[in-house]
């Protein structure tokens, strides 16, 4: 018997393979057995590993394994991390870069960047403004859609900025309340949260503010 961390680990290693081998297209039964089998026998049977337990290994065809392995995947609440997937961490950047510029155009100055931090063991990344990392933590799978990309980052650079400086960032100018990120038609925007709410502009295109 494995103890319950040795498992966790194990289950880790096993669907970190299965998810690389289905995303290059070269996934065999192996693994797929190998982890239904450590989740039957952690009490967390399924259609899925029961199937795989049941049938024999050599009327499962191709497409069966990888039906089956993201099956598994899923039942195990499987997220890749930015090392298995370095182009979500590149799309959580890109992202950045657009809400700097609003930041930069509404006259916030200081540092912006993403990192992970020491402290922080749950994969998440984190926006750093001015050596300081408040508010919310972005998950890896935040990255795999550009515009879902761009509501997480505007939300989490909206919180540090304003825990840093200690002041609502950023402003709608017709009303003077915060402005919160949304999907607005599958399209980050910027929208007021007053009274009678309005789009103030797309996540990355703010204007100048007034002096």
């Amino acid at each position: 018997m494995h103890s319950h961390e040795q498992a966790r680990q194990f289950v880790d290693e096993l669907t970190a393979r299965i998810y690389v081998a289905l995303r290059d297209g070269a996934l065999d039964a192996e693994p797929v057995i190998e982890l239904a089998c450590l989740q039957e026998e952690a009490g967390r049977s399924t259609p899925a590993t029961r199937e795989l337990l049941e049938r024999p290994t050599a009327d499962l065809t191709t497409a069966d394994v990888t039906r089956l392995g993201k099956r598994l995947l899923r039942d195990a609440r499987f997220e890749p991390t930015f090392a298995l997937e370095p182009s979500l961490w590149v799309a959580l950047e890109q992202a950045l870069k657009l809400v700097e510029r609003d930041a930069r155009s509404t006259g916030i100055t200081g540092t912006l960047r993403l990192v992970i931090p020491d402290w922080d063991d749950s994969g998440h990344a984190w926006v750093e403004f001015r050596g300081g990392c408040q508010g919310n933590g972005i998950w890896p799978t935040q990255g795999s859609d550009a515009q879902e990309a761009l509501v997480s980052v505007a939300d989490a650079t909206q919180e540090v900025i304003m825990e840093m400086l200690w002041k609502v960032w950023p402003v709608c100018p017709v009303h003077d309340r915060g402005l919160r990120a949304e999907l607005e038609h599958k399209v980050a925007a910027w929208r007021c949260t007053g009274d009678g709410s309005h789009t103030m502009a797309r996540v990355g295109e703010l204007l100048p503010e007034r002096r």
